[in-house]
């Protein structure tokens, strides 16, 4: 389990890096509050015929801002093929307010997010994930065990690597082809979760 104290103090440091939940994990249940549709959503409501991404992302993150655009893409492509995606903030509104759920709202209605986003107010479906940073991705297969966890890609706002979610496509290339998740996988690096 993630020693979650010390990313407690860590609430504007930025290059936090995911705490990689152990490949087999099945996926913790959910029933949270759609910012976009403002109904709760439970994991068993979201998940795809062929598998889910569960990813912790937030309003206000450069990490997530730089490849917000290129997810939207990404999600609509592999929903129509059986994978459905679901976006999830679990950040202290009170310290970060930018990440409150009208916020979250706007948010997907630019990007045209075409997958529920998540408020997680308690921060406990973060903890039962493990996610420590944003963004925080997991792709989990129809019977919900996690088959990849990590990064998008390897870009970042501090490099010039193409923003293209080439790692977690592949994974889910996979996954589709019913073939093993390459087992090479890299955490992904952003911004610390703003823990209460």
């Amino acid at each position: 389990m993630v020693n979650f104290d010390k990313y407690l103090n860590q609430d504007d440091m930025a290059k936090t890096l995911s705490s990689m939940m152990p490949l087999g994990t099945q996926a913790p249940d959910f029933n949270l509050l759609d910012v976009i549709s403002n109904e709760k959503k439970s994991i068993e409501e979201v998940k795809g015929g062929e598998g889910l991404v569960v990813m912790f992302i937030c309003a206000h993150c450069p990490y997530v801002i730089h490849i917000q655009e290129e997810i939207a893409f990404i999600a609509e492509r592999y929903i129509h093929r059986g994978i459905e995606f679901v976006a999830i903030c679990s950040n202290d509104v009170e310290s970060h307010p930018e990440d409150a759920p009208d916020k979250l709202r706007e948010q997907g209605e630019e990007q045209e997010f075409d997958f529920p986003y998540l408020y997680d107010e308690t921060q406990e479906v973060a903890k039962a994930y493990q996610a420590v940073c944003t963004p925080d991705f997991y792709l989990f297969n129809k019977e919900l065990k996690c088959v990849y966890r990590g990064r998008f890609d390897a870009a970042t706002p501090d490099n010039d690597e193409p923003v293209n979610g080439d790692e977690l496509k592949d994974a889910m290339e996979s996954l589709l082809e019913g073939e093993p998740v390459f087992e090479d996988q890299k955490p992904s690096m952003g911004c610390s979760i703003k823990w209460k």
